[in-house]
């Protein structure tokens, strides 16, 4: 088994590249499909366009066939259409396997099969992600093809003897980064198999065919909910991304899946940083090849990466303890933004969507944990207060209201109603007076 960069990955030999059930699609197959897919796009104008699709498969010819026609694949991390809306003026179009009630220009993914020459791949192709920003504005990221190519390279030099032969299969999107580098880029890049849809809940996991070892792209809130009492598939491989994996769910992971899971530290910015394996409580992490570590004077971390296009480095959101041997403990984050179910929220973004609902005249955010379990709190400041039923109708009115905007895990669960969000004697929150209005039920 060898690596292949992105722009050979259609030139290989024939191959089963995903399935669906029972469904197969091979790699002659995706080549005609990007083909036709590609021909569309150069007929079109514009430079940038959104990837929406639920269909990993898909996801990838549409991938390819942008960067053939000599376009930027823009992956917002979502498919809500009234962010869509909102970053039209940073795209040309979308391409989407689902319907999408947007006014930018759409094409359909429709599987059509063509013949001919690709163009080649350019030099400087590359693609652009938005993330969660600690200012409340999306981060537009710029990834290329080379940094691609390297991380896969790492991550086969990490695991390569134990992926061989395995069917990758995940519980996260193919929408952000680790879905997209460890679902799609990996296996296209070690010629393995995917499975084309995204696994929800642990009964899927269990109908995986017997006949196959996998490697099992997952997250810490999944691994967290794993029903141990189903028949679990032969993994190789686990890997857990997107936040700490707690150690009592590492220990039963591995006990219900036999196989130790390996953790990823790493962000959309980033790349890859570091990994380590759960064999114990309290593991430490280690630094990929080509990766450094360097605390500032102002305390903060910056990584100096052969993933990043800049030798001038990128700071990080994290707070880190490093060892003399080199090896890192985490130890929090320092900006707004936070994990809740192993996703990246930003309180600021939040505080100004709260900020347009009608009568609020200040807003504050924050996490919150309850019975084990991490949710949203806001604090909202009105001029008057309503009455009690007054106030469960408002509720609701702006739970509706946010709904086109936040995902899932950022909708406030809990909500307090004040006409003065505490302050400090130099006018910046207080911190401490706004967590205990949550220390009373409601």
């Amino acid at each position: 088994m060898k690596v292949c960069s992105i722009r050979d990955w259609l030139n290989a030999p024939d191959r089963l590249v995903a399935w669906q059930g029972q469904q197969q699609f091979t790699l002659s197959l995706l080549r005609q499909q990007v083909q036709a897919l590609s021909q569309r796009l150069q007929q079109q104008a514009g430079q940038h366009w959104a990837l929406c699709f639920d269909n990993s498969y898909a996801f990838t010819a549409a991938l390819l066939a942008l960067w053939h026609a000599g376009k930027t694949p823009v992956i917002p991390g979502h498919c809500r259409a009234a962010q869509l809306e909102e970053m039209a003026d940073q795209l040309d179009g979308v391409l989407s396997d689902m319907p999408l009630d947007v006014s930018l220009t759409q094409l359909r993914w429709d599987g059509a099969l063509a013949e001919g020459e690709l163009p080649p791949i350019a030099e400087d192709a590359h693609l652009v992600l938005f993330t969660s920003g600690s200012t409340g504005t999306p981060r537009r990221v710029v990834k290329s093809l080379r940094a691609l190519d390297v991380e896969a390279h790492w991550l086969y030099s990490l695991w390569g003897q134990r992926l061989r032969d395995c069917h990758m299969i995940a519980s996260v999107s193919h929408q952000h980064l680790y879905g997209l580098s460890f679902r799609i880029v990996l296996p296209m890049a070690l010629g393995l198999p995917f499975a084309a849809q995204q696994i929800f809940y642990s009964e899927q996991l269990a109908d995986q065919s017997a006949e196959r070892c996998y490697a099992f792209i997952s997250s810490p809130a999944f691994l967290r909910r794993l029903d141990r009492s189903l028949a679990a598939p032969r993994c190789e491989l686990i890997v857990s991304a997107g936040g700490a994996l707690p150690w009592e769910a590492a220990q039963q992971a591995q006990q219900a899946l036999s196989c130790t899971v390996d953790e990823i530290y790493g962000s959309t910015e980033t790349g890859v940083i570091g990994w380590r394996s759960a064999q114990h409580e309290n593991a430490r992490w280690h630094c990929f090849p080509q990766v450094t570590l360097r605390e500032t004077e102002a305390g903060r971390w910056r990584i100096f990466s052969a993933l990043l296009e800049s030798a001038e480095g990128c700071a990080l959101d994290d707070r880190l303890v490093q060892q003399p041997g080199g090896e890192f403990e985490l130890a929090g984050r320092q900006d707004r933004v936070v994990k809740i179910e192993d996703k990246r929220v930003s309180l600021s973004e939040i505080e100004r969507r709260l900020l347009t609902l009608p009568g609020v005249t200040d807003a504050a955010a924050l996490a919150l944990q309850r019975h084990g379990r991490h949710a949203i709190g806001v604090v909202l400041a009105l001029l008057d207060v309503p009455d009690a039923a007054t106030l469960h109708q408002r509720k609701r009115e702006w739970k509706q209201a946010l709904q086109p905007w936040l995902e899932p895990v950022a909708m406030p669960r809990y909500w307090r109603v004040v006409t003065t969000i505490p302050v400090t004697a130099q006018s910046k929150r207080a911190w401490p007076q706004i967590e205990e209005l949550f220390d009373v039920a409601g």
